[in-house]
């Protein structure tokens, strides 16, 4: 007796046809759902980091308002302890607060450094460092263009009673994540070899990566009073 085994080939096609559409299908959800995730990371998370670093920034100015000269809120609060001023980065104020942690920085802040070497505030009058983190992506992206910023650029720190000022005076575009030499309080990779009053800004670069770290020196060049309305100085105006 024939027999006739042509159907085979058909139903081997079939298969084959319904393993690429699932396939298909399973590569089409896949990318939707990194594409969702692109977004939460880069836009969403910088939603809710800005509307919180918001809040706290407006608890701040409503301490220093209500309180004494020398008083509780003059330093350090529970929120934070005063707003960073870059023109170059083109985003506004950018609240200031202890730390520079993931769970600081994650809130749309920039965060001083307690660790691995700890930052000298620049309201205890004594030479140091300043030294300070923030995110270039996601995460309110406080310092997302801080390749923008050039040597002679201005830095401004915002206390509830002084303004200091800064002026950039050398860049690292690239460095290891783990040179915390450059948080030093002389930052001897910045050319300076005598103590003074200096601030240091750092992030991960390059842009959407972590793999190394974008470093900006500035040194103090004078300190204003803040007057009664909060007048800025010229470098801000």
């Amino acid at each position: 007796m024939h027999t006739d085994d042509r159907p085979a080939p058909r139903r081997r096609r079939g298969r084959l046809a319904l393993a690429v559409s699932v396939l298909g299908e399973l590569l089409i959800t896949a990318g939707l759902v990194l594409g969702l995730f692109v977004v939460y990371s880069l836009w969403w998370t910088n939603v809710i980091a800005d509307r919180k670093a918001d809040r706290q920034g407006d608890r701040i100015r409503d301490q220093w308002a209500h309180s004494a000269p020398g008083g509780p809120g003059a330093l350090d609060t529970r929120d934070g302890i005063g707003f960073l001023h870059v023109p170059a980065l083109r985003n506004g104020e950018v609240l200031v607060k202890k730390g520079a942690s993931t769970d600081v920085l994650n809130d749309g802040v920039a965060g001083y450094y307690t660790d691995p070497v700890k930052a000298t505030l620049p309201t205890t009058g004594k030479d140091g460092n300043f030294s300070l983190a923030a995110h270039r992506d996601g995460h309110g992206a406080k310092f997302h263009n801080i390749d923008k910023i050039e040597k002679g650029d201005p830095i401004v720190f915002e206390t509830r009673d002084k303004w200091y000022v800064y002026k950039v005076y050398d860049i690292l575009p690239e460095t290891s994540k783990f040179n915390v030499d450059v948080l030093s309080q002389v930052p001897k990779e910045s050319g300076v070899t005598k103590p003074g009053h200096y601030i240091t800004l750092t992030t991960c670069t390059p842009v959407y990566t972590s793999r190394y770290r974008y470093v900006v020196w500035g040194e103090l060049v004078r300190v204003d009073e803040v007057d009664a309305k909060r007048t800025p100085p010229k470098e801000l105006r």
